[in-house]
């Protein structure tokens, strides 16, 4: 099913304001599970492309899913209604973080919403392996990248080095 321009729109809007810490697990689960709009496999390929470009991830693959329905100005319309939002919320936070911030309960509230973000992220990344069901080698290879995450390796030397490895391995499962 193909959105309209208005309701790509506001599934981004929606999206922006209520993807909080976890902006991609909300776009999977509403692009995916909820609406329809498309196929695991399909966001996972926007978020994969989205995650390699420079800039913000969630920002990539919104213009991307939103050139896939509209062209440009599903690209755009997709870009402003992610942050569009959020932007009007943030403004509002930093203020009052700005004269509140150091209070303890304040920085507690922070390293909890942290925590919950972080467990979002993991989990989304759960829900989509078990759905797509990667090959031991494209498990590997991920297995792998998290792995140098961890190390701190710069994520350009991660991708000149595991690129050609899910490369191979994901061409070796469509055969």
């Amino acid at each position: 099913m193909t959105p309209s321009r208005t309701q790509l729109f506001l599934a981004y809007l929606r999206i922006g304001l209520t993807g909080f810490g976890g902006v991609n697990a909300w776009a999977r689960q509403l692009l995916v599970e909820k609406k329809g709009w498309l196929t695991d496999q399909q966001y996972a390929e926007a978020l994969g492309v989205g995650q390699v470009l420079p800039g913000p991830n969630a920002l990539n693959c919104a213009i991307n899913i939103g050139t896939r329905f509209h062209g440009a100005a599903g690209a755009a319309l997709a870009g402003i209604g992610l942050f569009a939002g959020p932007m009007a919320v943030l403004l509002g936070v930093a203020a009052l973080y700005d004269r509140y911030g150091q209070i303890p309960l304040v920085r507690a509230v922070l390293t909890g919403i942290a925590a919950a973000a972080a467990g979002m992220v993991l989990g989304t990344a759960i829900k989509m392996a078990i759905k797509l069901r990667p090959t031991p080698m494209l498990t590997a290879t991920g297995l792998l990248a998290l792995v140098l995450a961890l190390l701190r390796v710069p994520l350009p030397l991660v991708l000149l080095g595991l690129a050609p490895l899910g490369i191979w391995a994901a061409r070796r499962a469509a055969r």
